[in-house]
């Protein structure tokens, strides 16, 4: 995929210039399905919201720009990666989670048990009730006390 070019201007801003010559400073990337396919179907937005280029998957762009990419999404991205879970205040909701995330220790409340959305083969995300979403890939590599609490709510 050689019609683009990707850049970091001196502000720290991306900046695309496309083949036929337009440039468009501040892109935004934006992944379609960040939890299903992280790695396919990426717009880059341009500050207006308007998508300027589509990637359909970030293996055929070079390793350069893929970086760029990657970089630019993991510092807007905000989903803690649960790794255990400690303790819930109660088996019924609104309860208190406390959990140790790939960010450190937390603890949240989970207002309703549907707030825990199953994404198929065993990956949640658990929404809290401030709206910030923590993120389980698979509930299977979780340790026993922490796939016991989390069997109470499914």
């Amino acid at each position: 995929m050689d019609d683009f070019l990707l850049t970091r201007n001196l502000a720290g801003r991306l900046v695309l210039r496309l083949a036929n010559g337009m440039m468009y400073e501040g892109v935004t990337p934006v992944r379609a399905f960040p939890v299903q396919s992280p790695e396919e179907f990426v717009a880059l937005m341009s500050t207006e919201g308007k998508e300027v280029l589509w990637i359909d998957r970030l293996a055929e762009v070079p390793e350069d720009v893929r970086m760029l990419i990657n970089e630019e999404i993991a510092a807007r991205d905000v989903m803690p990666v649960i790794q255990q879970l400690s303790k819930v205040s109660t088996y019924s909701t609104p309860s208190v989670w406390e959990v140790n995330t790939d960010r450190g220790a937390t603890k949240f409340v989970l207002k309703t048990e549907e707030d825990i959305r199953r994404l198929g083969g065993g990956t949640l995300i658990i929404t809290d009730s401030h709206g910030l979403r923590f993120y389980v890939p698979d509930m299977q590599q979780l340790d026993k006390h922490s796939r016991r609490i989390l069997d109470r709510f499914l």
